[in-house]
């Protein structure tokens, strides 16, 4: 029994003993730790607790051609609040938590009072540092917040947190936003398209950062916002587009392309002279009916042009020697065949024999060919070479990403058939986005000097210019000067007693060309079979003919309501931004006949406006002071100079009512023009 007991005892004081230097292991690894690990493991705790955090640069603005803003980062915020700071004492929060929430839920009216007084209470009791209270909060509300209870304590005793955020924002909604380009949310990354994209390297700035502590619930809290890193803004973009300009087109194309129910449809307005893109719209069908900015069909969309691909045809040939204006073509009944496959006019019965100045005036498909066949079917790579001297089968590489390939077929090339040379002439077999076709034609406005169309003009970096995109000569010389005005008659012929009589105007001269072309179906080419065609109208022409100002094109596609023709669908819209334009910019307008009528001031020069009601401020900017002076003494107002150079602010709006000796103050600049590059 002893023997028994002893042996429990044994092994109690064994597990004691055990128990007691397990006891002094953890006392010696404790004092260990203290003494020699202390200052390595709370620095790794740091580092778990602290982070260093990227802050965004302020994305820069895109703006139009005169400032206004096109796309710009409108500040946002997220409002937090450290509920437990010192200084907001139990009897401050019992005293305000109640007025507090009535003020959150009346002004975002997400939630009723009470939700938002438990939410307070809440993150009091879990000892909240970093409590979210709204996201996305616009700079008034903020504002309004400021003045809450608690808040209105300051920013050190009301324990508002606020974290700033950007929206990228156009304030003119779907105004030109393919081109103007946006965020693509479909995209893991952030990618952006458009200018946006093109342009991303300037607009995006350099990244700041900051040094933040995680909270409860998984936050990290700024330690110091005061002491971070800023970021370096981005620079500010200054595009070519006018918003009015831009204003105009949407508008004209929008309205047509509801009244034929079409597919979609784009417009390219560009200057003359500089190749700057003043308007560019791409308006396409939604799911809903409706027409919205979804591609950019001006740029991307390469397709076969129809008749509006003649101009090229023309040029070579007269280059070439190959014809003149009064060449005598057989057009016959308006049918003709190639290898067994029928070409036709839409006139139907033919023209008979005509000139090849009104074979380009009637858009005649069968004269076309027969004039480029029978001068090219011996030597048909001596036409393509043709072409490739305009450089239309080159990319024009543009400030702005999508660029449609052009595509001329040569004659090596394995689809190449006895059918191609008369397919082509009349713009078949060719694939061209709209941005080749009006460069083309933009160059016979500019008497054969092709220059790169340009979206953007100049980088602004705190208000200097950093960087300026001049004029670029791609083609000094598309044609001889006696081609270039051959071709000119024969635009303007167009207009005047051809395909788009209808848009003619006894007040200024366009110059143009209509084309029709039928879209392949089921990829398998131009089809005869009318009932299952889609049909593509086109206008591209320049104005005033005499001294061009401006180049534009009109794409309709696939319009329902029975027209379809490029002359009845898409010239009137040509001809209603044209007018528009002469009732809003007197650089391009010309003088009034002399019959003037009775409540209008007709004028000599062709840079004042051909029309100025009485009664009302005209619009004087971009004139000369000798001019402006003229034109506003007319109106018998009491005008008053700062500067000199060429008027760029008026006092008076245009279009305000103004009586006899009204005052109005204008500020001139001078304006120094760039001479145009050369590109290599």
């Amino acid at each position: 029994m002893k023997d028994i007991k002893k042996d429990i005892l044994l092994r109690v004081y064994l597990v004691y003993l055990g128990i007691f230097l397990f006891g002094l292991i953890i006392i010696g690894r404790a004092v260990f730790i203290q003494s020699f690990e202390k200052s390595e493991l709370t620095e790794m705790a740091k580092k778990q607790e602290l982070c260093m955090f990227e802050v965004d640069a302020i994305r820069g603005n895109i703006c139009a051609d005169d400032g206004t803003l096109l796309a710009v980062s409108v500040p946002i915020f997220d409002v937090r609040m450290d509920v437990v700071t010192d200084s907001i004492t139990d009897r401050v929060f019992n005293r305000n938590v109640d007025s507090l929430s009535i003020c959150l839920s009346q002004l975002f009216k997400d939630r009723t009072v009470s939700e938002y007084k438990d939410m307070l209470w809440e993150g009091r009791r879990n000892k909240d540092r970093f409590l979210l209270i709204q996201r996305d909060v616009t700079y008034p509300d903020l504002e309004k917040m400021r003045k809450f209870p608690i808040f209105r304590r300051g920013k050190y005793m009301g324990g508002l947190i606020i974290v700033p955020q950007y929206r990228r924002e156009l304030p003119y909604k779907s105004l030109a936003r393919r081109t103007i380009g946006y965020e693509n949310e479909a995209s893991v990354n952030r990618i952006y398209l458009g200018l946006e994209g093109s342009f991303s390297q300037y607009l995006q700035g350099i990244n700041g950062q900051c040094l933040k502590r995680r909270v409860g619930g998984g936050s990290w809290m700024p330690v110091d916002p005061d002491n971070q890193v800023e970021p370096q803004n981005g620079a500010d973009i200054i595009t070519t587009l006018d918003v009015n300009m831009q204003d105009f087109a949407e508008c004209a194309l929008r309205k047509e392309l509801i009244t034929d129910s079409a597919d979609y449809g784009c417009v390219i307005l560009m200057e003359v002279k500089t190749g700057y893109v003043k308007a560019i719209v791409n308006l396409g069908r939604t799911k809903d009916g409706k027409y919205d900015e979804i591609l950019n069909y001006a740029i991307q969309d390469c397709a076969e042009p129809g008749s509006t691909f003649k101009l090229a045809s023309f040029l070579v040939a007269l280059e070439d020697g190959k014809v003149d204006l009064s060449t005598p073509v057989n057009t016959g009944n308006g049918m003709t065949l190639y290898s067994g496959r029928k070409m036709e006019d839409s006139h139907k019965g033919g023209y008979g024999t005509i000139t090849a100045e009104q074979v380009f005036e009637k858009s005649s498909n069968v004269g076309t060919s027969k004039m480029i066949y029978t001068a090219y079917a011996d030597s048909p790579q001596k036409y393509i070479d043709g072409l490739y001297r305009l450089g239309i089968n080159r990319p024009l590489n543009l400030q702005i990403s999508g660029e449609g390939k052009p595509y001329i077929k040569n004659t090596k090339s394995r689809y190449w058939s006895s059918l191609s040379l008369p397919w082509m002439s009349i713009g078949y077999e060719v694939a061209l986005a709209p941005i080749h076709l009006i460069t083309l034609y933009n160059s016979i406005a500019n008497d054969g000097v092709m220059v790169k169309p340009l979206f953007v003009k100049e980088i602004w970096k705190n208000g200097i210019v950093v960087e300026r995109f001049s004029p670029v000569i791609i083609n000094p010389k598309v044609a001889s000067p006696s081609t270039i005005r051959k071709i000119q008659t024969m635009l303007q012929g167009v207009v005047e007693k051809g395909t788009a009589v209808n848009i003619r105007t006894p007040v200024y001269k366009i110059a143009g060309k209509t084309g029709t072309a039928q879209i392949a179906h089921n990829n398998k080419g131009y089809r005869q079979d009318t009932k299952q065609v889609k049909y593509k109208g086109s206008f591209v022409g320049y104005f005033p003919a005499d001294d061009p100002k401006y180049t534009c094109m009109v794409v309709i596609v696939n319009p329902k309501k029975g027209k379809y023709y490029g002359g009845a669908i898409s010239a009137p819209v040509f001809r209603e931004i044209s007018d528009k334009l002469y009732s809003h910019r007197p650089d391009i307008l010309i003088p009034l006949p002399k019959d003037t009528g009775s409540n209008t001031l007709g004028y000599m020069h062709y840079n004042i406006p051909k029309n100025v009601t009485r009664g009302f401020m005209p619009d004087v900017t971009g004139l000369g002071l000798k001019d402006a002076m003229y034109l506003l003494e007319q109106q018998g107002l009491n005008v008053l100079v700062n500067g000199k150079g060429t008027v760029v602010r008026q006092s008076i709006p245009p279009g305000y009512l103004i009586t006899k000796g009204t005052p109005v103050v204008l500020d001139l600049q001078l304006i120094v023009k760039e001479k145009p590059k050369v590109q290599a």
